[in-house]
């Protein structure tokens, strides 16, 4: 097929790579633009960018420049992946479009879907293939494929996984035909882009939903007025009598109800490590509490 490819981040890379192997003309690469990103804030390319640029693939930053295209050699399709802009209407009534959405539509669409559905301790997501129109992901499913969410995974772990699942359908779709797009039913939910805040770690909040946070990578608190990332931690039952919320005692910190046992933390300025190490360095007081304000 002669396609149009729309997408930006890491995860949009391994559907292109994937249609290009399976010899579909993949005959322009849309993504957004450089953003200035590092210390020297230099003009950096988005991974799917990049991976265009690697497969000798045109590519853009302009929407409309695929219908440019399409008017002088007709496209079969395009194909979105997390492209993180909608499609406007004059697009949309040129060319049909699907999109590989990461969760089991109507429930959570929008920006973040795969770390809401983390964050709600939802145990079961998936990919759906839908045909793109206006709304916001509110557009009729092809296909679905549902998968649970482990206990212990992460975002990132969840968003891979997610990948393969999602690129598979779409080169089967192509292959054997998309057949005919059935209206989502249920209710819907929104995955709100994710705000600074919610990385925070409030020690007065449940162990579980303080390890869902941690789960969806970026989590931090403070202590002794730094910043102090928390990668990996789990929930711990364990006597909190006489415990203040954030009280840290060896690798434990209490929450609301039970406490978050620390695996791997991230001190400021530092490369991860394992809380053993970083407790060697530290030696916490008795008492000593976490999230106290800089």
């Amino acid at each position: 097929m002669r396609l149009v490819y729309l997408g930006t981040p890491e995860a949009a890379v391994p559907p292109l790579r994937a249609l290009v192997e399976a010899g579909h003309e993949v005959a322009l690469v849309v993504s957004q633009p450089d953003r200035k990103r590092g210390r020297g804030a230099a003009l950096v390319a988005s991974p799917v960018k990049q991976a265009a640029l690697d497969l000798c693939l045109p590519v853009t930053d302009r929407v409309d420049d695929l219908l440019d295209l399409h008017r002088v050699t007709p496209l079969d399709l395009g194909v979105v992946v997390a492209f993180g802009r909608l499609i406007r209407p004059h697009v949309l009534a040129e060319l049909d479009f699907v999109n590989i959405h990461f969760s089991l539509l109507p429930r959570w669409r929008g920006a973040a879907p795969v770390e809401r559905a983390v964050l709600a301790g939802d145990t079961e997501t998936g990919c759906c293939l839908m045909a793109l129109e206006e709304g916001l992901d509110t557009g009729p499913v092809y296909r679905r494929v549902a998968t649970p969410i482990g206990d212990q995974e992460s975002a990132d772990e969840l968003r891979s996984r997610l990948v393969a699942i999602g690129t598979d359908m779409l080169m089967s779709a192509l292959s054997g035909g998309l057949g005919i797009a059935e209206p989502q039913v249920g209710d819907a939910t929104h995955a709100a882009k994710l705000r600074p805040e919610e990385f925070v770690l409030d020690w007065s909040r449940t162990a579980q939903s303080l390890v869902r946070t941690i789960r969806i990578g970026g989590a931090h608190t403070i202590f002794r007025g730094k910043r102090l990332k928390v990668n990996q931690a789990r929930c711990v039952d364990v006597d909190r009598v006489g415990r203040a919320e954030g009280e840290l005692h060896n690798n434990v910190v209490f929450a609301a109800d039970e406490a978050v046992e620390l695996v791997t933390v991230q001190p400021e300025g530092k490369q991860p490590m394992p809380i053993l190490d970083w407790l060697r360095g530290a030696r916490p007081a008795p008492g000593e509490r976490m999230g106290q304000p800089i």
